[in-house]
């Protein structure tokens, strides 16, 4: 056994902890560099939010400028002068001056409706509008008239450039805002696009800048071969944003930009909130650039590493990655050669206003500190894995002479058994030899015991249910038995009060006939109303006698042949015959038969018991209310059959003395009518009850619970 514990352990030791010692090193090498990734792409999106917060400053620049009261003022037009000017003689044409809007003083005068201002203010507007763009940071902001513009961009595709230049009419496909420059309606959300200009376009748009566009192109390492040699073209973030006048009409476009070609201030500030101080450890410094195409036109990337190095301006971007993102409109997302040194890169395409792909945004940071750390930190995992090895491996030649702890555990588990523990056990075990089997026997005969001790105690709580629910029983026989033979003896004692009582009656009946008979005329008017009380009263008593003398009878009630009833056809044939009582459009019957069982007994007893249930309901209600008639076949192979009214329902003092005879609260009733409907009903072996209703409306309901006849 001690041989076969050492080979359990020291096997897992020298074969499966290797293996697993390398897969958790691959893994970690794998998460490592996949926690790069995740961290450049962050890189990424931070950029590119930064990147659009400057296209819509510009945007929002153009457009406050655009809109502001300042310019509207300088655009206001002159008022008429007073008197009209004799027409001047001709002469020559002075020589034009410049607007500062790409527009000749000429043309303003030409077209004094369009609210152009006169050539006297132009200096004035372009030293204004000069100060503004100072104030918003903008290379260039100038003012077009009326409802065409200068067309600046020379849009490119690829590595070829192209230039237009001249004036045409807004277009939507040739400008953003032209859809809002033909007529007035909703304003155009403040925004900027990027686009490539060229050389000679920058240059008529901020003189100053022109010696900022051209980029020598630099040899680098890895990138696609080319003939080219500078690259003249200017990638720029402009917005043209239209200006109306009160009535809604285009009184012309203002048009600001900025350059960023060589824009430092841009992508140092860019790069700085990308990657602050101490952003990354170990030595690592962050990058972002712009390119223009595969150029970078503005990089804080130095040449040959170094912070006093020059920036690497007019280097290139790899084959590889322009491929993936200028050819195919790729994210880049992993390690790429960043002029001589390897980073962790991110490169995104940027589009113009018409989708082209224009150029890159790139950020990224160094890679050689990271795999430093990565490798040193596989060294030390792969350290710690070897030392638990070789300390697992001592402690397992030091356990060795554990062998016996199963057997200690099974007995601790037979003493906490014998004190009164039941859920003791010895639980699962490594070991598949005899200790092992022998200890999971235990558990399954401690378990065997438990269940069976379980069923004992289930049993016997199943026993004494019983015995209490057959001694409830039998104390409900012996009262049912009880009150059998109260009520033989009831009935005897009224069948013989009934005799006594139905001669006299008799007397009395002939008596008041041979009264009425020898009165002459006159007299028997006088005393016909008190004859008329003495009749009724002798025929109460009379109703009285009979169904005192029908109580009295059980016997021949129960001699008489049990037939088949249909239970609906029986309720049905009822109310016809409380038909008379009730009054059309003052009673609502609500009928729910749906017992489809075949009842036995006497016709005639259990219609007169629904006919007096029936009864009652309508007196309850005055006539008036809501009758409902319910059937149903219940699980224990009964009938109930409901009666239930929305008079003012019974009450707790009601139902303790419901069906007692001699027991009523109408003012005519003599309190024998549900006495003996709940004796002829236990007759039938049913049972009638009462109840209010259960909903919560007032009002009472009446079960009747009748035999079934058996199936078959």
């Amino acid at each position: 056994m001690r041989r076969k514990l050492l080979a359990l352990v020291l096997l897992p030791l020298g074969l499966v902890l290797p293996l697993l010692g390398l897969l958790a090193l691959w893994w970690s090498a794998l998460a490592w560099d996949r926690l790069l990734i995740t961290k450049v792409r962050t890189d990424l999106a931070g950029a590119s939010v930064s990147f659009e917060q400057l296209l819509d400053s510009v945007g929002h620049s153009t457009a406050a400028v655009a809109e502001s009261a300042a310019l509207a003022a300088w655009l206001q037009p002159r008022p008429p002068r007073p008197e009209p000017q004799p027409e001047p003689l001709p002469r020559a044409t002075p020589a034009r001056q410049h607007s500062g809007d790409g527009r000749e003083g000429a043309d303003a005068r030409a077209h004094p409706e369009r609210g152009e201002h006169a050539p006297d203010t132009a200096p004035a507007l372009t030293a204004w509008l000069d100060a503004e763009r100072q104030r918003h940071g903008l290379d260039w902001l100038q003012w077009h008239a009326g409802a065409t513009f200068p067309v600046t961009s020379g849009a490119t595709s690829g590595t070829t450039s192209g230039t237009t230049s001249g004036t045409h009419e807004a277009s939507e496909a040739t400008d953003p805002t032209a859809a809002s420059t033909r007529a007035p309606g909703p304003r155009p959300i403040p925004g900027a696009d990027l686009a490539v200009l060229d050389a000679a376009t920058v240059a008529r748009l901020a003189p100053a800048l022109r010696g900022q566009v051209s980029v020598p192109l630099l040899p680098t390492r890895n990138a696609a071969p080319t003939a080219r040699r500078q690259e003249d073209r200017a990638l720029v973030a402009e917005a043209r944003w239209p200006v109306h006048d009160a009535a809604g009409r285009v009184r012309g476009v203002l048009h600001g930009g900025v350059l960023l070609n060589r824009n430092l201030r841009f992508i140092d500030a860019l790069n700085d909130r990308i990657y602050p101080p101490d952003a990354l450890p170990f030595g690592s410094r962050g990058t972002a650039t712009l390119f223009l195409g595969d150029v970078r036109v503005s990089t804080n990337v130095r040449l040959f590493g170094g912070e006093a190095r020059e920036r690497a301006i007019g280097t290139r971007v790899s084959q590889q990655v322009h491929d993936a993102v200028l050819r195919d409109g790729r994210t880049w997302l992993q390690r790429a050669f960043v002029v001589d040194d390897w980073y962790v890169s991110a490169y995104r395409p940027l589009h113009d206003a018409r989708g082209q792909r224009i150029g890159m945004l790139y950020v990224g940071f160094l890679e050689r500190p990271f795999i430093w750390l990565k490798w040193t930190l596989l060294g030390a995992l792969a350290a710690v894995l070897g030392l638990a090895m070789w300390g697992a491996g001592w402690l397992a030649l030091r356990a060795s002479a554990a062998f016996s702890a199963p057997l200690e555990r099974m007995a601790h588990t037979m003493r906490a058994v014998e004190a009164g523990h039941g859920t003791a056990r010895v639980g699962p075990l490594a070991q598949t030899d005899e200790i092992g089997t022998l200890a999971r026997h235990l558990d399954h005969l401690l378990d065997t015991v438990d269940a069976k001790t379980r069923d004992l105690q289930r049993w016997n709580a199943e026993l004494d249910a019983q015995v209490a629910a057959r001694t409830r029983a039998l104390e409900q026989a012996q009262a049912g038995l009880v009150r059998r033979e109260r009520l033989a003896t009831i009935g005897q004692l009224t069948a013989g009060i009934a005799h006594e009582v139905n001669n006299p009656i008799a007397v009395i009946q002939g008596n008041l006939d041979l009264v009425r008979a020898l009165l002459p005329p006159p007299a028997a008017a006088q005393v016909r109303t008190e004859l008329a009380l003495v009749d009724e009263q002798i025929a109460r008593i009379q109703r009285i006698i009979t169904q005192l003398l029908q109580f009295a009878r059980p016997g021949e009630a129960a001699a008489t042949a049990a037939q088949p009833l249909d239970v609906t056809a029986l309720v049905d044939d009822s109310l016809r015959l409380v038909a008379h009582l009730t009054v059309p459009g003052r009673l609502v019957i609500t009928r729910d038969l749906r017992s489809r069982r075949i009842a036995l007994g006497n016709r005639l007893e259990l219609q007169q018991v629904l006919v007096n249930l029936l009864v009652n309901a309508l007196q309850a209600m005055d006539g008036q209310g809501e009758l409902t008639l319910r059937s149903g076949d219940e699980d224990d192979g009964r009938i109930a059959v409901q009666v239930g009214d929305s008079g003012p329902g019974l009450g707790h003092a009601v139902l303790a003395e419901l069906f007692q005879p001699f027991r009523t609260h109408k003012h005519d009733g003599n309190g024998l009518g549900l006495w003996i409907s709940r004796g002829i009903v236990e007759r039938h072996g049913g049972e009638l009850t009462a109840a209010d209703r259960e909903d919560g409306r007032p009002g009472a309901v009446f079960t009747l619970r009748l035999q079934a006849r058996a199936p078959g």
